[in-house]
């Protein structure tokens, strides 16, 4: 299970800056100066980005947390920690 969690940061790792190209790119091309579908006006890409990008920050810190093992031993109690 060990492994499997320090794969998986890895695989967390390489998936935040990848959401974020795909976010990047998609609001580059939708955004439009004509505003014809709602989908095109910037505002709603800078709320997008702004809510996604802290997530896929905190997803790569997961990552690297789950990659140095630094959730091998969970707390059985809350006296544990």
């Amino acid at each position: 299970m060990k492994q499997v969690k320090r794969y998986l940061g890895i695989v967390w790792i390489l998936l935040a800056p990848t959401v974020i190209y795909f976010l990047l790119s998609s609001a580059i091309e939708h955004i439009d100066s004509k505003k014809k579908d709602p989908i095109n006006d910037p505002v709603i890409w800078i709320i997008i980005l702004a809510i996604f990008t802290p997530i896929t920050i905190g997803l790569m810190i997961f990552g690297w947390y789950a990659l140095k093992g630094e959730y091998n031993r969970l707390p059985e109690n809350s006296k544990d920690s």
